[in-house]
């Protein structure tokens, strides 16, 4: 079992779930990266001026320091998304980190009663291989 660190508050994460995955559970974080150029900041959605609240529908991330701005696709392609899981088929209990990378992966939808494509990270267990899906929040 490797060690990974948790995050201390929301505010260091870019991402950050805690849920039920069929019989077992997962919590998965992503770490926000500090800036490439001043190497001060910790990169983040821009924030309103009058809410002072991260703008969650923008398209770029920006060091608060320096005001360097990164492409979103391309600040989140270099990001580790870490998880602590209990595998739902084996009950096995590890730690993982894996590329923050979200695929298209169909599933089958018990209200439509169709495949359905959703967006997800997907990671084996350490112990029988089976595939564990980080999905993202279905509406």
């Amino acid at each position: 079992m490797t060690n990974i660190q948790e995050p201390k508050s929301m505010t260091e994460c870019v991402y950050f779930t805690n849920r039920i995955v069929g019989n077992g559970k997962l919590k998965a974080w992503v770490f926000r990266e500090m800036c490439t150029q001043c190497k001060k900041g910790l990169m983040g959605k821009p924030v309103n001026p009058k809410t002072k609240k991260p703008k969650r529908t923008a398209k770029e991330y920006v060091c608060p320091e320096c005001k360097f701005t990164v492409p979103e696709k391309e600040y989140e392609n270099q990001l580790k998304l870490n998880v602590k899981y209990t595998c739902p088929s084996c009950n096995a209990q590890d730690e993982i980190q894996v590329p923050y990378l979200r695929k298209r992966i169909l599933r089958f939808d018990e209200e439509k009663k169709k495949k359905v494509a959703i967006e997800s990270v997907r990671f084996q267990c350490s112990k029988c291989s089976g595939n564990i899906d980080v999905t993202k929040k279905l509406k």
